[in-house]
């Protein structure tokens, strides 16, 4: 047996325009924004003004740095946010914190338990956590720093919830732009996704995990790796110089 439908209110997550209403179900809203998603991230949505905590992408998230003016705000970290920055942003009500890495035994010890492999979001500790590079000590991409530095006191929009296996969902930071930049000024014959020579990319399986680079050479035939088994690769030249081999599965694309 099923009882009559209760509608259920819920905050749009983003500002934007209601370009499409879906009776007895929704709306769908139109906005310009900058989107950027991270690599691991506990807890749900939430909202507030960007606060900048790190000047740089390389300094580690402390508690000095948490401020009792960063209530209600998104917090920028730069790499690997402490268990004493996360319980300061507890103690004084900050929206979220985003940081390039956290430390595996201080996310178990926010928490109280061993995160197991399933979908995160459902947390209530406080803020929510967006991890942008991985587990450990690991700088913030710099162009992701300069991207949410440049947003400063800008509302934004953040969602915690990731799942790493089938059906993959990452942490998300939304931030709406305002009508300077509209859609008249997005070149609509940009296609993004490509992989070629040129295009910046973030590797994701060690031992290179977070490392970001661009894209070199697109050999066309597979290639025996470490491991005995061949693959289609790429190689990829990073920030410090370095050139790499990979397999063509262990990058993404990051999207200009």
């Amino acid at each position: 047996m099923r009882g009559a439908p209760i509608p259920v209110q819920v905050k749009a997550y983003v500002t934007g325009k209601v370009v499409d209403i879906m009776p007895e179900h929704g709306v769908v809203i139109e906005s310009t924004v900058a989107f950027i998603q991270g690599i691991f991230g506990i807890g749900s949505e939430a909202y507030g003004p960007i606060a900048v905590a790190c000047q740089t992408p390389d300094e580690i998230l402390r508690a000095e740095h948490i401020k009792p003016e960063m209530s209600g705000c998104v917090i920028i970290g730069g790499a690997r946010m402490t268990n004493e920055a996360i319980a300061k942003a507890v103690e004084i009500g900050a929206a979220a914190v985003i940081s390039g890495g956290i430390d595996d035994q201080d996310l178990k010890n926010i928490l109280g338990y061993d995160l197991g492999v399933a979908i995160t979001g459902t947390e209530n500790i406080g803020p929510s956590l967006i991890i942008t590079e991985g587990f450990g000590d690991i700088a913030m991409a710099e162009r992701t720093h300069r991207l949410l530095c440049s947003h400063v006191g800008h509302a934004a929009s953040v969602n915690g919830a990731t799942q790493i296996r089938a059906g993959v969902m990452r942490p998300e930071i939304v931030i709406p732009l305002d009508q300077t930049h509209s859609s008249d000024t997005i070149d609509e014959g940009v296609v993004e996704g490509i992989l070629e020579p040129g295009v910046t990319v973030r590797l994701i399986r060690d031992p290179y995990f977070g490392r970001i680079g661009q894209v070199a050479t697109l050999p066309s035939e597979p290639q025996v790796l470490g491991s005995g088994s061949k693959a289609r690769v790429l190689t990829v030249t990073c920030e410090n110089g370095e050139e790499i081999l990979v397999p063509r599965a262990n990058v993404e694309i990051i999207a200009d």
